[in-house]
């Protein structure tokens, strides 16, 4: 089969490996794709918001399955446009991205049907908003209601912060239109893990667990980021835990969308925080998380086209999946000053070094330049992903991996897995 993914980042990349593993898959296509695909797919000069240039693309070629990476697109209707072209395309639709697209459609719909999450409340009147901060009087969380790239998300020690976040978002712009409305939150205690599952707008199957790390810096110090690496799995989420989120979170989700005429298909990421009252929900996105994409799919044993294709026709209760032992971790390097205005344009050594050592290095935000040199073009750049009988191991083999990579101003955490060490000792 011919097979399209659209997006340009390390989630794409590690799509885009998997696939290529799958005897099914005789071609693959990547709009617009990233340096390091080319050795596995063909890059397309098409930006995921041209929907148009897409589906006649994927007409001319005739493309038998598309997988839609990024969430701007979702949220534009991409699905939509394909289905109603005939072509099988990986993703919710635009009615049901509003999972991701609205902060506020999820909250509400969490709130309407018992889905546990934070207390919260919605607001566009700046007045309004500092008086409930006000009324709070300790941490909470500011969130900008629409998409942000991963940074419409502010993490509010005391009330002062919290009071010039809302400034920010609502009188100057910070996130524009996404920032217009925005979410105030009790603030949540405990550690994070994402869970990914294939929904097929009926059944669902998890994936294996993962934990992002967010902050830039170590010790989970500094500004929120798209994300600055992943494990899996995170041995706090036990099978016990996973057994209670899919009963009271991830499936009723899916019954509740269902509910509300707008099914959801594709791939459900849930972000929980796991609090002394239990899991709660802190977001829903609509499609494959990045970076815990790539060290779930490094651990997936079975064939990717399976699971990709009976969410879309409804059959996923005739699917099991099957997963490796290992564990794997995934750190993210950086381009200097990310996440605020990342730098363009350094120069990249030594991905064949920490390749031939071990590691899988998935390309994020890369470029060759007219004389074939490898080039930093995005914030996050590189995502060096490794394997190992635990997750001791896969640090140890991701670590040695990074070590031979270079590029002027790189930055990344020392402590993707620490927080699953921490709880053998």
């Amino acid at each position: 089969m011919k097979v399209l993914v659209i997006g340009s980042g390390g989630r794409e990349h590690a799509l885009v490996w998997k696939l290529a593993q799958s005897d099914r898959v005789t071609d693959i296509y990547v709009a617009p794709g990233n340096a390091g695909m080319t050795a596995l797919a063909t890059c397309l000069p098409i930006q995921v918001e041209q929907v148009d240039d897409l589906v006649r693309v994927a007409q001319e070629k005739e493309i038998d399955l598309t997988v839609v990476g990024p969430e701007k697109p979702l949220t534009m209707g991409i699905v939509d446009a394909f289905e109603a072209a005939g072509l099988a395309c990986f993703g919710p639709s635009q009615a049901a991205a509003r999972l991701e697209g609205s902060k506020a459609f999820s909250k509400a719909l969490m709130k309407k049907y018992q889905i546990p999450t934070a207390k919260f409340d919605v607001f566009t009147d700046l007045a309004a908003a500092q008086a409930y901060v006000k009324a709070l009087n300790g941490p909470c969380v500011v969130k900008a209601d629409g998409l942000a790239a991963g940074k419409g998300v502010i993490i509010c020690p005391d009330t002062a912060t919290a009071l010039a976040a809302l400034e920010d978002m609502l009188t100057d712009k910070a996130f524009g239109e996404a920032g217009q409305r925005v979410l105030v939150e009790e603030f949540l205690e405990g550690q994070e893990v994402s869970v990914l599952a294939f929904a097929d707008g009926k059944q669902v199957i998890p994936m294996v667990s993962a934990q992002d790390h967010k902050r830039i810096f170590d010790g989970d110090e500094g500004p929120n980021t798209g994300g600055m690496g992943a494990y899996s799995p995170a041995p706090i989420y036990t099978e016990a835990l996973a057994e209670e989120v899919l009963k009271t979170i991830i499936k009723p989700t899916i019954a509740a969308m269902a509910a509300e005429g707008c099914p959801f298909k594709g791939v459900l990421y849930t972000g929980l925080m796991l609090t002394k009252d239990g899991p709660k929900v802190l977001e829903y996105n609509a499609r494959f998380g990045d970076p815990e994409t790539q060290p779930v799919l490094m651990r997936l044993a079975s064939d990717i086209t399976e699971p990709l294709l009976a969410s879309i026709e409804g059959r996923l209760d005739q699917v099991s999946l099957s997963w490796h032992d290992e564990a794997a971790v995934c750190v993210v390097l950086a381009a200097k000053d990310y996440p605020a205005s990342p730098r363009k344009g350094d120069e990249i050594r030594g991905i064949p070094a920490a390749e031939a050592h071990g590691a899988v290095v998935f390309h994020a935000g890369t470029r060759l330049d007219n004389q074939d040199r490898l080039l930093t073009a995005g914030g996050r750049v590189l995502g060096v992903t490794a394997l190992g009988p635990d997750i001791r191991s896969a640090m140890e083999e991701a670590y040695k991996a990074v070590a031979y990579i270079d590029f002027d101003g790189m930055q990344y955490r020392h402590d993707i897995g620490m927080k699953a060490l921490e709880l053998e000792d």
